[in-house]
């Protein structure tokens, strides 16, 4: 991936790089799909020459130099770049893909939560730092690893209310005494991107942050569970998901889903789930899109909650199709959600299902890739409730 301006006409493909960021292999195949390159700063020059033209713009991503160098000779059409919606909606193939990938990620997270448990009991010096660095080695071992889909998060009270906090050796803290410890994290494999958050109890919790732990789970769990029309603006899926906090006057204020991409972006539209984002024509839920579900709660200078799963939209199947076509969301990611924080009172019966049945296919897709003492650790963590 690079920085670069591209223009796409029936005629002609122009990109605009500085070409040292690319290699003597890429420039020739390049060449060979017939792609220009020129510098970067030659894009201006380049449109202010552009005349009685029908050019598609999106005015969200293009800048004003660039708008105001074609605006007043030719015709601009203002709408979504069309190749955003293609790549969101994955196909079958890539989201198998997907499932791979998220089962090697959930392998390296087994090991990394089974050295955190160990090290925790045996007392060992663990900082946020520490954190980053063994998750990342874990998943480092895994076949098709590319790198961090982006910087891990790993904030442990007070820094974990910071919901884009990233350690650093000039500001970090130490996993000591009691409190939460969230973690937020992801990689990029050969087969596709990944992207979860898990809260750690540490020591001793108190039961305001088993509450509010229990107040996000319900919320996780309303979406995932959520069946909608297909082409819904997805920002209107918020409010469901938020409802439970709601009732509590309590809420986030940051979005509870984002698209993700295919071995791309982690972020990457054009669907989000936030009530914060506008309703547009572009912003509808398609099939074999993945957006991640991740509600949290946050009480600044205490702690930070977030429980983050990746979701992709699935056909949902009706005898009745008066109505439309529905969707409804498979759960993709692959690792045990923390139980010993949970209010079980709290929890209905279907949300307990719900938990039952995400832990058992965590088990089984998990179960044939370990062994030993981790394969003991995601039994004891993916027990039914």
């Amino acid at each position: 991936m690079f920085l670069a301006h591209l223009y796409i006409d029936h005629s002609r493909t122009v990109l605009f790089i500085d070409s040292a960021k690319l290699s003597s292999e890429m420039q020739q195949r390049f060449a060979l799909d017939n792609i220009e390159i020129l510098p970067y700063s030659a894009s201006n020059e380049f449109l202010v020459g552009l005349k009685q033209q029908n050019i598609l713009i999106d005015p969200a991503k293009t800048s004003i130099a660039h708008t105001q160098a074609i605006e007043h000779h030719n015709h601009l059409i203002l709408d979504i770049n069309p190749s955003t919606l293609f790549k969101s909606q994955k196909h079958p193939s890539e989201i198998q893909h997907v499932r791979n990938a998220m089962i090697k990620d959930g392998v390296a997270l087994c090991h990394f939560f089974h050295w955190l448990d160990t090290s925790l009991t045996n007392k060992e010096s663990i900082s946020e730092l520490t954190i980053d660095e063994m998750i990342t080695g874990f998943r480092a071992q895994q076949k098709d690893f590319l790198g961090l889909s982006f910087s891990t998060i790993a904030g442990f009270n007070a820094n974990g209310a910071l919901p884009h906090y990233r350690a650093t050796v000039e500001s970090f803290s130490k996993i000591t005494g009691d409190g939460l410890l969230l973690i937020d994290s992801g990689a990029q494999y050969a087969d596709g991107t990944t992207d979860i958050t898990r809260v750690v109890p540490i020591g001793t919790t108190s039961i305001e942050q088993k509450l509010d732990y229990t107040l996000v789970l319900k919320c996780h769990i309303t979406l995932a569970q959520t069946i909608f029309p297909e082409g819904i603006a997805s920002p209107l899926l918020d409010s469901i998901t938020r409802q439970t906090l709601w009732k509590y006057g309590l809420d986030y204020r940051h979005g509870t889903g984002h698209g993700v991409g295919y071995a791309l972006n982690v972020h990457e539209g054009p669907q989000v789930i936030s009530y914060y984002a506008p309703v547009t024509s572009s912003s509808k839920m398609c099939s074999g899109m993945i957006t991640s579900n991740e509600p949290g709660l946050y009480h600044q200078g205490k702690y930070g909650i977030r429980i983050e799963n990746l979701v992709v939209n699935q056909p949902k199947i009706f005898a009745d199709t008066t109505y439309g076509d529905f969707l409804e969301f498979e759960t993709l990611t692959l690792c045990p959600i923390n139980l010993s924080c949970i209010v079980l009172t709290l929890l209905n019966d279907d949300e307990k299902s719900w938990l039952n049945e995400y832990h058992q296919t965590v088990r089984e897709r998990l179960a044939p890739h370990l062994e030993g003492e981790v394969l003991n650790w995601l039994n004891e963590n993916t027990q039914a409730i």
